[in-house]
């Protein structure tokens, strides 16, 4: 099995609590990340482990949706999600680190593990020029996360 990750930290001047709220906001995803066109929540109730959606964004020129679900949670610390697609398992891990009463870092681990003979297109995703992409929609996605929450908290 080969896997590759990319990882990316954002300083966001909000306190964990609001911070925790935006990433965590599946039905008001839409309005504060441009890249994702639309969020299906598949599951009731609270986030939290076991939490299931479907979401739409544009990457590399296209449109996918993809289902996802959360495999851990602690609230307002951290939590997993993972998703498959066309033979390649997707973990992204979020952790969001209190720097003071008004500031969070946090720090997000995407990994893509390929089973199988799908190797091939996973060096394509995350190889070189694709790490880098990927890289620049996590930092994008942490930048629009950070004017939501830092413009709320002022």
């Amino acid at each position: 099995m080969t896997s590759r990750s990319v990882l990316v930290e954002r300083r966001i001047a909000a306190g964990q609590g609001p911070v925790w709220e935006a990433l965590t906001d599946l039905r008001g995803m839409e309005r504060v990340l441009s890249g994702v066109s639309k969020v299906d929540v598949i599951t009731e109730g609270a986030f939290g482990v076991g939490t299931r959606w479907r979401e739409t964004r544009r990457m590399f020129g296209k449109e996918a949706t993809e289902e996802m679900w959360v495999t851990a949670c602690e609230p307002p610390e951290s939590y997993v999600v993972e998703a498959e697609s066309h033979g390649t398992h997707y973990i992204s891990e979020w952790v969001l680190r209190a720097d003071g009463p008004s500031a969070t870092t946090v720090r997000m681990t995407f990994t893509a593990e390929a089973s199988g003979g799908v190797t091939g297109l996973l060096a394509r995703i995350l190889g070189g020029l694709g790490s880098r992409a990927v890289s620049k929609a996590i930092a994008k996605d942490l930048d629009e996360v950070a004017s939501a929450v830092e413009g709320r908290s002022r």
